[in-house]
């Protein structure tokens, strides 16, 4: 790690007036700590994939299997595009550049709902794992949560590397010990992952349909969804057109396997459907082994879940501070928001990123899990036909990682997307319909008639490198 979190050359002075660019400070294993770190395996698979085991039961690791296998394809999207575009922007600048401005306005928008619920959703997973030791109210000890990543978030980057890496192999520690009791005390075979059943609330068994796991894959893509975070520090990774790829697809490959195993092993070892369907995993390690195991994994969740808050806000201030660069905003916002602090980090853009999320805790949670997912599924959605119009022009021939099976691997995955989103539940789709149509609205009236002026997609001078 010392290698790819050394220091950089010092930058070249900027021409006055142009824009201002962050520093090229981190290699693969750097960017893919950080970027596991957002994917957050422990405290997604502590926090988020209980609500599949209610709703899916047995039926939640093939779930997240075909999500997983889903997000190889949109992996290989975000791995052409991050070296084709390679900006803080993530998903905007790619889009923007090869599918029109509209199009990345759009997905800018989808991107900014995900960055702003998705680390309030995971914090308030916090009070549950910090139970053994002190019972807090969920909304607030995850608006601590968030603002102590806020904190940390204002950091140099190279600082939050290491901090996140410490965490994260605690993480990795709780999950392992949860896969190892759970197939050490195995009440059920492999037949189980297949055979699609979930408790009721009378305590009978009910069939889970396949379109209920259709419309659980919008969450299940949700669950490795922190890959994409590679290509937001694709502006700060050390020779991006061969490293963006690198660090998204072995984040991709570890936390599938991080989230999938012990997911495989819960299913195995639960007492029963209904103690599976409950969803309780410090209950059921708890149950496995005994109280000091249980609090053990719980608190390396706890602290699992401060890493992901960490790194969630790292990500989600780089998009806002591209967005305010690109001229996204009246200018007097555009510069507050493209601020950059004595640590090299955009600071004004962290803090509007970390305090909202932290009244976000305050939110009913289902609807922020609806809304994230309908989300998630239409910016991975709009990526992929960015996907399909790259190699188009002279970006047929510029330096990148080129996907295989291109271009059936995108049309394929446009489709399924596309039908997933038909079986999402209509009110999320309406909260984020509306939302979208908003941004909409704002597009047609004050960007578009700036063509010149507003939402001009910045790429570093060096991207070629």
């Amino acid at each position: 790690m010392t290698d790819t979190l050394r220091p950089v050359d010092t930058a070249l002075p900027e021409a006055p007036g142009s824009p201002q660019t962050l520093k090229r400070s981190i290699g693969v294993v750097g960017g893919t700590l950080l970027t596991l770190s957002c994917v957050t395996p422990a405290s997604t698979l502590f926090v988020v994939v209980p609500d599949l085991f209610g709703s899916l039961g047995t039926a939640t690791a093939l779930t997240i299997a075909i999500g997983s296998l889903l997000c190889i394809a949109v992996a290989f999207c975000y791995s052409e595009l991050g070296t084709l575009i390679p900006s803080a922007g993530g998903e905007y600048a790619m889009v923007s550049t090869l599918a029109g401005r509209l199009a990345g306005w759009l997905v800018f928008v989808l991107s900014l709902l995900v960055v702003l619920i998705v680390p309030p959703v995971i914090a308030m997973g916090t009070a549950d794992y910090l139970a053994p030791v002190v019972h807090l109210d969920p909304s607030l000890a995850g608006a601590g949560v968030m603002l102590l990543a806020t904190l940390a978030g204002l950091l140099d980057l190279r600082a939050n590397a290491w901090i996140t890496g410490v965490f994260l192999v605690l993480e990795v520690i709780a999950a392992a010990v949860v896969a190892v009791l759970g197939f050490a005390h195995g009440h059920r075979g492999p037949g189980s992952l297949v055979s699609m059943r979930v408790a009721d609330a009378h305590g009978g068994t009910d069939t889970v349909t396949a379109m209920l796991v259709v419309s659980g894959l919008a969450i299940a893509l949700f669950v490795t969804q922190g890959f994409s975070t590679a290509v937001y520090l694709s502006e700060e990774l050390e020779h991006p057109r061969r490293n963006v790829a690198r660090t998204v697809l072995a984040t991709l490959a570890i936390s599938s396997v991080i989230i999938l195993v012990p997911v495989v092993a819960i299913t195995f070892g639960a007492s029963d459907l209904a103690q599976l369907t409950g969803g309780d995993i410090g209950a059921m390690v708890t149950a496995w082994s005994n109280s000091a195991v249980g609090t053990f994994v719980s608190l390396c969740v706890a602290l699992a879940i401060i890493n992901a808050g960490i790194v969630m806000v790292i990500q989600n201030s780089r998009v806002l501070f591209a967005s305010a660069r690109d001229k996204a905003w009246p200018e007097p916002v555009n510069q507050v928001f493209a601020k950059l602090g004595r640590f090299g980090s955009p600071w004004v853009a962290t803090l509007a990123v970390g305090v909202p999320g932290a009244a976000l805790c305050f939110v009913n949670l289902d609807t922020l899990y609806g809304v994230t997912g309908v989300s998630v599924t239409g910016m991975y959605l709009l990526v992929a036909v960015a996907a399909l119009l790259s190699r188009r022009g002279h970006h047929r021939h510029t330096p990148a990682w080129r996907m295989p099976l291109w271009p059936a691997v995108p049309v394929l995955l446009i489709a399924v997307l596309a039908y997933i989103l038909t079986q999402q539940e209509t009110s999320y789709l309406l909260w984020t319909g509306g939302i979208t149509a908003a941004a909409t609205l704002y597009w047609a009236l004050y960007l578009r008639p700036r063509p010149d002026t507003r939402w001009l997609v910045t790429l570093p001078e060096d991207a070629q490198a």
